[in-house]
């Protein structure tokens, strides 16, 4: 399936010679067959909108199996027909560039098409159809620009193979390369669902990421971030625990009213060869946001019948709000079955934050504070997780199972890979790089999930050079990437104007050890355990050479912190945001200037207007966080006042929130109480 000149004809020949199997060509087998006449005559006796009518009557009626079927171009048009097609058959959409199929067009002499109305374009045309093919493909074979029709056919017959041998694209958990106690295997549904692996490791695809050619990213560069997302995503996500169409309808929910601005992540000039990814235009204003307003309709769309479920999140501030925000999205039974529990530091986020994530007061979602820092919040959900006498209990008396949305859930960490994907895109349609020029990336990085998705970016064929970690004095991921030893013994969390990557234990080092160790379960597995028991270990000598070919880090003091913040702010008018300018901070110190450098922007500088109002200066900063944002905005003109927080604040609730000691057993209690606000009990 796919438009006129995308090669359907040529390229089911071929298919068919390659797997043995007859052919049939609709419109020279079937319809020319059925009517006697040529198709061209035949629209020209009828007109267009009888004409498609009559071929999808004859599609109706046609019937075959163990062959490969070369649709016409305006069948997809025709819902009956194609509800017949898919009853018998997969549908293969090839999706091939515009510029190819008018350049094909042109040279065929075609200058007409079915449905084509009096001054509407060919290109038109193409791109209306485009919504029918992607509602009734089962897989698309997304065609590189200049791809020949060998190179298609081949991507179809791979496609094929990928569709019928789901048991193959697998998860493994980055402690035990082997098979679960039961000999199941773990697919994408599976590992969204779960959240943790049962041996306490993180999930990863066991084949890796999929390789993407430098044809087919040159096709994504002029496109919207949306459809980047779902040609990436598909290549990520197996059509059988996701469909096509399924996936496109959650991408285009995910990403579009509710993030300020159209570019959903655009990329922007900074100074020199900087650039800044902003990543906070989404509901909460933070990176979160990329990822958790579509991975709550992955996971509502992955649950198995007849259970209840509780997300449980740790976060040093952003990711709360956007985990509630995020879900508060889903609707009628996959809302009245999913509560939210979010935990944080009583004194370790902004007003602001504290704000956002005390706003939701619904019964199955509820933000409560602790005594304590994020790496307790943390350390607890994931001892809830590994404790099968309270997961029991929970499952038998409540009928509900604990998850997660923290960024060890993989469906977190993926949708991350494409905005890493989609700021070297940008850089190429801006005419700032060629396609295969390098380019670095600096993240504000605690959890290191940002981090390891640019990791992830590159190994699907994004050209980053190095991948540059940034910290605050909170400095133990800048260490063991400078020295190879983890050591939390005699550190302690030192607050910073950087809440977000305020955090010791890193949950996502992990994966990156995981990578860099040619998939070594067992050492990843004895390091973590030795770090769990011992609060410290030590990578062989080879291993951290790997890591420091692939990364750099570095960290940056309160002060510099601020004074990069009042710089740029007087350079250029641009205001960042604490962590933007820790990163901005570290690639000063650490990036050649050989080659562009991108800095993920993650959070919009209202979130910490008493931090940004000091290092700008201000005199008398107001205690209301309503009046500091005011004040911002009377300051600022690039990137203006974030609209969804400014709303928060105006309309947030005052009422207070549950705040903790910092007891695990207080925790529990908390989450039975969610769970008992929540869901039914379980007679």
């Amino acid at each position: 399936m796919g438009p006129p000149g995308a090669g359907k004809t040529t390229v089911g020949r071929i298919v068919a010679h390659r797997l043995g199997l007859p052919v049939v060509d609709i419109d020279d087998d079937v319809l020319e067959t059925t009517w006697k006449m040529s198709v061209a005559s035949k629209l020209d006796a009828v007109g267009g909108k009888r004409f498609l009518e009559e071929e999808g009557q004859v599609l109706c009626n046609f019937s075959a199996s163990g062959c490969v079927v070369s649709l016409t171009g305006s069948n997809p048009l025709h819902p009956e027909a194609m509800k017949h097609v898919k009853q018998s058959g997969m549908v293969i959409y090839l999706d091939v560039d515009s510029e190819d199929i008018l350049q094909r067009l042109h040279r065929m002499k075609v200058d007409r098409l079915v449905g084509r109305e009096a001054g509407q374009s060919i290109r038109d045309i193409l791109r209306h159809r485009k919504q029918f093919y992607e509602r009734w493909l089962d897989v698309r074979v997304f065609c590189g620009r200049n791809d020949t029709v060998e190179d298609v056919a081949e991507k179809v017959l791979q496609a094929v193979e990928r569709y019928h041998n789901h048991a193959a694209e697998t998860y493994v958990s980055t402690r035990s390369d082997s098979k679960g106690a039961s000999g199941e295997t773990t697919h994408f549904s599976d590992v969204v669902v779960e959240g943790l692996a049962s041996d306490g490791g993180l999930y990863v695809p066991k084949n890796g990421f999929p390789k993407m050619g430098t044809n087919e990213w040159l096709r994504l560069v002029d496109m919207s971030y949306q459809e980047q997302a779902l040609v990436l995503l598909e290549k990520c996500i197996h059509p059988l625990d996701v469909s096509a169409l399924d996936l496109r309808q959650m991408i285009y929910k995910a990403y579009g009213s509710n993030f300020s601005c159209e570019d959903v992540a655009p990329v922007k000039h900074l100074v020199h060869n900087m650039y800044i990814q902003e990543l906070f235009h989404g509901p909460t204003s933070s990176f979160k946001d990329l990822a958790l307003q579509l991975m709550p309709h992955l996971f509502a769309y992955c649950l198995p019948p007849m259970c209840n479920y509780l997300i449980l999140v740790a976060t040093s501030g952003d990711t709360g709000s956007a985990v509630l925000s995020g879900f508060s999205g889903l609707r009628g039974a996959d809302r009245r079955r999913t509560g939210v529990l979010v935990f944080f530091p009583e004194e370790g986020v902004s007003e602001i934050q504290k704000l956002q994530m005390t706003s939701f007061n619904e019964s199955n979602a509820k933000a409560v504070s602790v005594r304590s820092d994020f790496d307790f919040c943390q350390r607890s959900i994931k001892r809830m997780f590994g404790e099968s006498g309270l997961t029991g209990h929970l499952a038998v008396e409540y009928g509900t199972v604990l998850s997660t949305a923290n960024s060890i859930n993989w469906a977190r960490l993926l949708p991350q890979v494409v905005y890493h994907s989609t700021a070297y895109l940008n850089l190429c349609r801006d005419g700032v790089i060629n396609f295969g020029e390098p380019v670095d990336v600096c993240i504000p990085t605690g959890n290191f999930g940002n981090a390891m998705s640019a990791v992830y970016a590159k190994q699907m064929g994004i050209p980053i050079r190095e991948v540059i970690c940034a910290s605050n004095h909170n400095c133990v991921v800048s260490d063991f990437i400078k020295t190879g030893e983890y050591d939390l013994r005699k550190r302690r969390l030192i607050p910073s104007h950087s809440p977000a990557i305020d955090i010791l234990k890193s949950s996502n080092l992990e994966r990156f050890i995981y990578h860099v160790s040619d998939s070594d379960s067992r050492l990843v597995k004895d390091l973590f355990t030795h770090l769990d028991t011992q609060q410290h270990f030590r990578l062989p000598d080879l291993l951290l050479s790997r890591i420091q070919q692939e990364m750099q880090a570095g960290w940056c003091s309160e002060a510099d912190c601020l004074a990069a913040i009042q710089s740029i702010h007087t350079q250029t008018g641009y205001i960042m945001d604490t962590h933007t300018a820790v990163a901005k901070v570290v690639a000063d110190r650490l990036q050649d200037a050989t080659c562009p450098v991108v800095i993920c922007s993650t959070v919009h500088y209202g979130k910490f207007a008493p931090a940004v109002l000091r290092a700008l200066q201000v005199e008398n900063i107001p205690q209301s966080p309503l009046e500091q944002l005011e004040k911002l905005q009377r300051t600022a003109s690039i990137p203006g006042m974030h609209r969804d927080m400014m709303k928060c604040v105006k309309e947030g609730d005052r009422r207070g929130h549950v705040v903790c000691e910092a007891d695990y057993s207080v925790l529990v209690e908390e989450v039975e109480n969610v769970i008992q606000d929540s869901f039914l009990k379980v007679m």
